[in-house]
């Protein structure tokens, strides 16, 4: 039996959670749980969220005893997991209602173990932006570009270990995950139809371009130990390659 975990961290995100939650739990596919990691100190939206979710057996909240930050929060999440497949959302994404049924039986019927799709970009508002198209990637091509979506990734559990998990950075934490899964060997094959709305929000930390492009030389340097010139070389390559996306 195929049995899906959805991990997802929580952080300043109340205007957004209702609607991502009702996306998750209105899937064609059910057998699956939610793993909400809250990672605020104070327990005030704490609460908001409990009265969304009206004790849903599906769900799960762990409570960060401090802040850990997304990526550390994942990896809380997938330690108390259950499932043979991981499925991950951020907590300002919505996903369509048939992403976990369709992405999970192209998963099982190609045997794959890792895979994304493609995703449309909304801004605040929930008006569409822009579109990004998912393909096959391998070690090498996700050296010089991230073009895999997060909250649209499914990965079969057996393959993460203590050194295959999120980084502990602020931005880019999964851009780490992904390149240390794809130096094994496995290749994240892509679906290219959009099951997913990925929110851009203009205060996120993902918008920052100074902390996207310290944290983009920490992959390099600190995470993949390159030295100097080629982190500071990936790093001019994965920032030109952003900006021919946008």
């Amino acid at each position: 039996m195929n049995f899906v975990s959805i991990i997802l961290p929580f952080y300043k995100k109340k205007e957004y959670i209702k609607e991502t939650i009702s996306s998750v739990l209105a899937q064609t596919f059910t057998d699956y749980e939610i793993i909400i990691i809250y990672d605020e100190t104070d327990n005030t939206n704490l609460e908001f969220i409990k009265s969304i979710i009206k004790n849903n057996e599906k769900i799960k909240i762990i409570i960060n005893e401090r802040n850990c930050g997304a990526g550390e929060s994942r990896n809380i999440g997938i330690k108390n997991s259950k499932g043979n497949f991981i499925a991950f959302i951020d907590a300002d994404d919505i996903w369509k209602n048939d992403k976990l049924e369709n992405q999970l039986n192209y998963m099982i019927q190609n045997d794959i173990q890792a895979s994304h799709t493609s995703y449309d970009i909304i801004d605040d508002n929930g008006k569409e932006i822009s579109r990004r198209t998912a393909r096959n990637v391998d070690y090498n091509d996700l050296l010089a570009s991230c073009d895999i979506g997060l909250s649209s990734v499914i990965i079969k559990k057996d393959i993460l270990s203590e050194d295959c998990k999120f980084a502990n950075l602020q931005t880019k934490e999964d851009y780490v995950l992904w390149l240390k899964l794809a130096k094994k060997g496995i290749i994240f094959y892509g679906v290219d139809k959009s099951f997913l709305k990925w929110r851009k929000l203009k205060k996120s930390l993902s918008s920052s371009s100074g902390r996207k492009l310290l944290d983009g030389y920490k992959v390099y340097n600190k995470y993949l130990n390159f030295n100097f010139i080629k982190s500071f070389f990936c790093l001019l390559r994965l920032s030109l390659n952003y900006l021919k996306k946008k």
